[in-house]
Formats: structure tokens, sequence, C-alpha cells
């Protein structure tokens, strides 16, 4: 087709109408509506939030939290502050990030050990104790509150006992974990002289958070080379633990204690065990500051049983 068929066939179009472009005036009139029409809409619709960077911040000290207002503040930085409440042992978080963890069991509660006493029993206290830098000075102040978690108890209750003397010089081995902590005749154990020890089994492995230990209360002495292990078997050579050694000179051969050597009286002697995990406690003595002899009146473990870990598979060729 020539250009001036193109030509006549594209002026026939326009003339009927068909495909014509609207005036020239009309279509920037309506363009303009459109655009104005679109800008109101725009000024008028609610703007889309800000993105903003939300630190939380947990502390439980005022001054510490104005601090970090202050400095967050100058940072340009949108913080809001929440307290923890009362007697919460939180630490500060950033970004919303909870502090970390132990790792193991959940945090469990803690309640105050309840340890019952016996009646006091002992005068005052006697002057053939010297004064030593290895021992503590005697209070007779009611002793602090041990927290342990919720659900503790006496493992040791009823359980049975050995020692390093099959048979003691006064008493039974199974006085010492039947509950009688009375600090009368007929009530303690009486072993012999030098190193002695007694063992408690308590059947199962458990967690263990305190010891407590009566000798002898009725009168005031010093229970040497005093030492106290847990262990996963009776010979103690499996994971064993010492959690109490005053032994200051290892005359017992057990190593050198940085604990103090003490006064007993019917408080007994209360033990941090930390948790040390075990089935079997043994307690050694070497004498006290009356005679040479080793005496037991009660041992009371608290602590929970703990699951034991299934064996490992034999290993294969």
């Amino acid at each position: 087709m020539c250009a001036e068929e193109k030509s006549d066939n594209l002026s026939a179009l326009l003339k009927t109408g068909y495909g014509a472009p609207p005036p020239r005036e009309e279509f920037v009139r309506d363009l303009g509506e459109r655009m104005h029409k679109e800008y109101r809409e725009q000024r008028s619709a609610p703007a889309a939030p800000r993105p903003q960077r939300v630190t939380a911040i947990r502390w439980s000290w005022a001054a510490a939290a104005a601090a970090a207002v202050v400095l967050l503040t100058a940072g340009g930085i949108t913080w809001t502050l929440t307290h923890p409440g009362p007697g919460s042992q939180n630490v500060p978080t950033l970004g919303g990030v909870a502090p970390p963890q132990p790792s193991g069991t959940p945090e469990e509660q803690l309640v105050p050990l309840e340890i019952k006493l016996p009646k006091a029993v002992g005068g005052p206290t006697p002057k053939n104790i010297p004064a030593s830098p290895y021992m503590e000075p005697y209070s007779d102040k009611p002793r602090q509150a041990f927290r342990v978690p919720e659900g503790t108890t006496n493992v040791a209750s009823g359980k049975p006992v050995t020692s390093s003397e099959a048979v003691p010089v006064i008493g039974e081995l199974k006085q010492i974990t039947d509950g009688d902590k009375e600090g009368v005749d007929g009530c303690y154990v009486d072993l012999g002289p030098q190193t002695q020890w007694v063992q408690i089994d308590l059947k199962e492995p458990c967690a263990i958070y305190a010891i407590v230990v009566w000798h002898y209360h009725a009168e005031k002495r010093v229970y040497h080379d005093m030492v106290i292990q847990v262990a996963d078997d009776p010979d103690f050579i499996e994971n064993v633990k010492t959690v109490y050694n005053n032994d200051f000179d290892n005359t017992s051969g057990l190593g050198i204690g940085k604990d103090m050597e003490y006064i007993e009286d019917y408080r007994g002697r209360l033990i941090d065990a930390k948790g040390a995990t075990g089935r079997y406690v043994r307690l050694y003595s070497r004498g006290n500051s009356s005679d040479d002899l080793n005496h037991y009146t009660e041992v009371e473990v608290y602590g929970k049983p703990v699951k034991a870990e299934p064996a490992a598979p034999p290993k294969t060729k």
C-alpha cells in the first residue's frame, strides 16, 4: 500500500470519529483533575507508622534505670521500662533478649530448710579449747536460714550406715540416721581413736544440697580433721567430691582443707553441699578437744533423688 492510500484511510477514520483523540483542552483538564484528586487522597490518608527500634530494660535499681533512659534518649532510641517486681533477681536485658539461663534443669523455687533442733544441754564453752587461727569464733546467735529447692527432704532418714569400725565402742550405727539427735546418754555412737569414718548409703543417686551433723553436744567440743565426701560407689573411687574439709595440716591424708574448725553445740553443723550428686556420703573425724574418740549422734542429708543416666550401648566392631 502506497503512502497516499495510508493517508487517505487515516483521514477517513478521523472523520468518522473512530479513534479520534479528544480536544487538547479537555485532555489537559481531565488530567489535572485526576492529579488533584490523588493528591487530596494522599494528604487525607493516615501516615504509615515509622519503624522504630524498641529496647526493653529490666532493672531493679532506680539509679541504673535513670542512667539507661538518658543514654537511650541521647541515642534516639525509643525505650520502654518495666520493673520485675520485688525480690526478683533478673538482670538488665537489652533489645528484648532474655538473660542467659544455666543449662540443665529449669530454675527451681527455693524455700527455707526446716531443721528440727534437739534441746540445748551443753553448758558454757570449756576452757580447755585453746584459741586457734584455724577455728572460727563461737557464736550463740541463731543460724541464718538456708534455702534449698522446693521438695528437698532428709534422704538419709533410716538409711543403712557402715563405718571404719564395724562394731562401735558405744551404741549402734543405725542410730546415726534414726532421727534421735538429743544430747543425752544412749543417743550417740562412740568410735575409737585416730581417724574414723561413718558412711551412709542413700540407696539411690541424689542431688545433695545440705548435710547437718551432730557429733556430741552434751558439752561444747571441737572435732578435728572433719572431712565430708560424696561418691557414686561405696569404695569412694568414682566421682568423689569433697564438700567439707577442715583438716588444715592434712593429718588424715585426705588433703589440706580450707574450711574452719568450730565449736559444736546442739545446733550441729550445716554443710552447704552445693548440689553435689552421689549415692554415698562419708564423714571423717579424728578425735576432739576433750578426748581422742570420735562420736556421732545424728547425720541428716538434705537432697532430692536424681534419675540415673542410661548406660552407653556397647561399642560394635
